[in-house]
């Protein structure tokens, strides 16, 4: 394996596919293309990747079709890569299950920051920590196995969902800022990505909350921030 890991990049345009493959190789990624949403989900399932790169509009699917696909069986780490520039597809996309959005035309250099950052998030949902588990209502929260439980069955989250759930418990049940939550999750270059922070929060509550529309555990204090009440 590469030493920066194996990515799997999903599009349709030829001379994109060629431009990322080479630019990810020359940097020391393994990579694997696929043109079809077929093909993507093939490709997955006989190696996981560590990321996936994936276009919305395929020939063949479309790319929330794919991204269902993936999140049925793997949290892996996800960007979007598309040309679609409204705030609605973005929205829908993260809250499928996307960890990231980025939108074409895009800078080389600020992709693969990203890129690495969806990788590093990855990671560390998959690394142990020495931590207890966190028990709230119906909530089981296993900071070392890395795994949450409501009523007992296993809740399935993203690498990303999992990095704000983890800093909310760790936190509790101090406010953590959205500052520090972009900052710590996404990076420095997210503090004003908002909207992220709330696509997430409304997606985990849907998971994990009896009501979603009235949190017991996922508290927001307007302006401010976010915290974790057991």
């Amino acid at each position: 394996m590469a030493e920066h890991g194996h990515v799997l990049v999903v599009d349709d345009e030829p001379q994109l596919l060629r431009a990322l493959r080479i630019n990810l190789r020359a940097r020391g990624f393994d990579v694997t293309t696929a043109a079809t949403g077929a093909q993507a989900l093939e490709a997955a399932s006989k190696r996981t990747p560590d990321v996936v790169v994936l276009d919305l509009g395929l020939p063949d699917m479309d790319g929330f079709t794919v991204l269902a696909g993936l999140r049925g069986w793997t949290s892996v780490p996800v960007i979007v890569l598309s040309a679609r520039t409204d705030a609605a597809d973005k929205v829908q996309a993260l809250d499928a299950g996307a960890d990231d959005y980025v939108t074409k035309p895009f800078g080389m250099e600020e992709f693969l920051a990203r890129l690495r950052a969806a990788i590093r998030r990855g990671s560390v949902a998959g690394a142990p920590a020495e931590s207890p588990v966190v028990r709230a209502g119906a909530l089981e929260v296993d900071l070392m196995g890395k795994r949450v439980l409501r009523d007992g069955e296993p809740v399935r989250l993203t690498p990303t969902e999992w990095g704000v759930l983890e800093l909310l418990v760790r936190s509790e049940p101090n406010l953590v800022s959205q500052r520090e939550i972009l900052t710590t999750v996404w990076g420095p270059t997210y503090v004003n990505q908002t909207n992220y922070l709330r696509v997430y929060l409304a997606a985990l509550r849907r998971k994990l909350e009896a009501d979603p529309s009235h949190p017991q555990h996922l508290i927001t204090e307007a302006g401010m921030g976010y915290r974790f009440v057991r």
